[in-house]
């Protein structure tokens, strides 16, 4: 069984993670969505408030998409996952230059998991989770760049 992991801090999911994991689904016989714990960045959603989100956003996957939280080094949740692959979103050429680095480091780890790269979608490239919270704090529409579900609880995050 080839297990694949898409990591990410998913604050909140957007409509470009949501091509990403569309896509990835297709490439392995499971994928599990890595909610990262990463109080450093200063998250609007709570791990846990993350985790609920991304689940109820993929629910339509069924059985083939997991979605759990992590706090480890991601080469330690991709072994303890037998995860041979792990899947990352590419939007623009500063993207590629930490995701190279960060390669890299993970290929040192552990070089029998491979690190499959997936462009964006043209549509989905300058949506970015930091931008999307950004907008809605100053009162901007953000319903192009996430499903409504998601829409709804950024706006009440921000408001209340």
């Amino acid at each position: 069984m080839r297990i694949g992991l898409y990591p990410g801090t998913f604050d909140p999911v957007t409509n470009g993670h949501m091509d990403i994991i569309g896509r990835a689904v297709k490439l392995v016989d499971r994928l599990v969505i890595g909610v990262a714990r990463n109080d450093d960045k200063g998250p609007l959603f709570s791990t846990d408030e993350r985790v609920v989100m991304v689940r109820a956003e993929v629910a339509h996957l069924g059985d083939k998409v997991e979605v759990r939280p992590f706090d480890s080094l991601l080469m330690h949740f991709a072994e303890s996952l037998d995860a041979s692959i792990i899947v990352r979103g590419l939007r623009a050429v500063a993207d590629f230059e930490y995701e190279f680095q960060m390669t890299a480091m993970n290929q040192r780890l552990n070089a029998d998991i491979e690190t499959v790269f997936l462009m964006a979608d043209p549509r989905h490239q300058a949506i970015a989770s930091r931008l999307v919270k950004e907008i809605a704090r100053l009162d901007g529409a953000i319903d192009s760049f996430v499903s409504p579900n998601v829409a709804a609880a950024v706006r009440a995050k921000v408001q209340g």
